[in-house]
């Protein structure tokens, strides 16, 4: 917990829950009557309204972004080091807005809510729900807000798939867009991941179905082991080598099955916390929307057809170790923006922590992240000045 709080953070935060009445309809067909977002602001918003930035969150992540919600909290939210007054994204010069998706687990209406008709869990009855349906329901919040047009919108990973939805699908409604560790399509490796750590859910035997919370059961296995994978595939060679090597926990083998190594705990201990803080159904979910995400699918995989409506500036970043969503897959995605004509920046970063790398506060990221922005704020300036005059 902190002694007190950092003068460049956000400070205590208190998140907040907007309903919607109007109804949703899916990619999949089926349609939410009614469903609750709940989301984080820091900054404040300038009179205009010209000022906001989204930032969409990965499989995992969810509305906290920055900042504590109490004194009492271990860590701040999941990109603290990003976000506060002078850090790259400036809550002294923008509004930014963080909301957990629908389908999520952290307050949001998902697997875990009660259903508006029966009264019961969704549990396994909830839909599932595609990178497209979370965008169309990012633009209503927006709409909420009084946010018609974003300075910025931001995401890593399954994040950056949102913010490259966003610059097709509502063109007129960003400014600038950050694709961070992203890609404009699984591969089928990522796929092959993604079934695997569904099926190490789906075949505990506490899933039910997926209706374990109505047998007051949790498949805790079959997650845990969902996460020591995917956990794995985030990591990168070097960053496992250099954290753990072929540290033992014993001065010799022990000859069973129990933990020899180091590295074991560790996965064994994220694998079990994660289960403290997830929702089965809610990762079977999310591992389906980043399997569906193919925008250029509908113009026979032409990404760059696809983003000619595009009009927001672009900055990719990729990191050097990551095979997760390697460079390669981020530089499709600026090859197609520069066949499309659009004003794009790349940044191939030299980091040694692998997928998860765009979670942490590294120079040079941290530096292409801050001079993209402070050319998008300094548009909103020379904006507001022409508008003056």
């Amino acid at each position: 917990m902190p002694d007190k709080i950092p003068a460049d953070s956000v400070g205590i935060v208190v998140p907040q829950v907007a309903h919607f009445d109007q109804p949703l309809t899916l990619s999949c067909g089926l349609e939410l009557t009614q469903y609750d977002l709940i989301y984080e602001t820091y900054g404040t918003l300038n009179a205009d309204h010209s000022n906001a930035i989204l930032i969409c969150h990965a499989l995992s992540g969810d509305h906290h972004a920055a900042g504590f919600h109490s004194m009492d909290d271990k860590k701040p939210g999941w990109w603290d080091n990003a976000i506060g007054p002078g850090k790259p994204i400036d809550t002294s010069r923008f509004y930014v807005v963080c909301l957990n998706n629908l389908g999520g687990c952290g307050g949001s209406t998902g697997p875990t809510s009660i259903h508006p008709d029966t009264k019961t869990v969704w549990g396994a009855s909830f839909p599932i729900v595609t990178v497209e349906d979370w965008v169309e329901s990012q633009a209503r919040l927006a709409d909420l807000l009084g946010i018609q047009t974003f300075a910025a919108i931001i995401g890593g990973s399954l994040g950056g798939m949102q913010v490259l939805q966003w610059s097709i699908h509502f063109p007129e409604r960003l400014k600038s867009a950050v694709i961070i560790a992203s890609a404009p399509k699984l591969s089928t490796q990522n796929i092959a991941f993604n079934e695997v750590a569904r099926q190490s859910i789906s075949r505990d035997p506490e899933f039910h179905q997926g209706d374990y919370q109505a047998q007051q059961t949790l498949p805790k296995n079959g997650l845990g082991l969902a996460r020591m994978l995917g956990h794995i595939t985030y990591l990168s060679t070097d960053s496992l080598g250099e954290k753990f090597g072929r540290t033992m926990r014993h001065d010799e083998y022990q000859y069973n099955y129990g933990i020899d190594f180091e590295v074991e705990s560790y996965l064994r201990y994220q694998g079990e916390a994660f289960t403290k803080r997830f929702d089965a159904n809610t990762y079977m979910l999310m591992t389906k929307a980043l399997d569906y995400f193919d925008p250029a699918a509908k113009e026979d995989g032409d990404l760059a057809k696809v983003l000619k409506p595009a009009s927001c500036d672009f900055l990719l970043v990729s990191f050097s170790t990551d095979w997760r969503f390697s460079p390669e897959r981020s530089e499709e995605i600026v090859d197609a923006l520069v066949k499309a004509g659009k004003h794009v920046s790349y940044a191939r970063i030299e980091a040694s922590q692998g997928h998860d790398a765009f979670l942490f506060p590294l120079p040079r990221y941290m530096a292409a992240l801050t001079g993209f922005l402070n050319r998008t704020h300094n548009t909103l300036l020379s904006d507001a000045n022409k508008e003056a005059k």
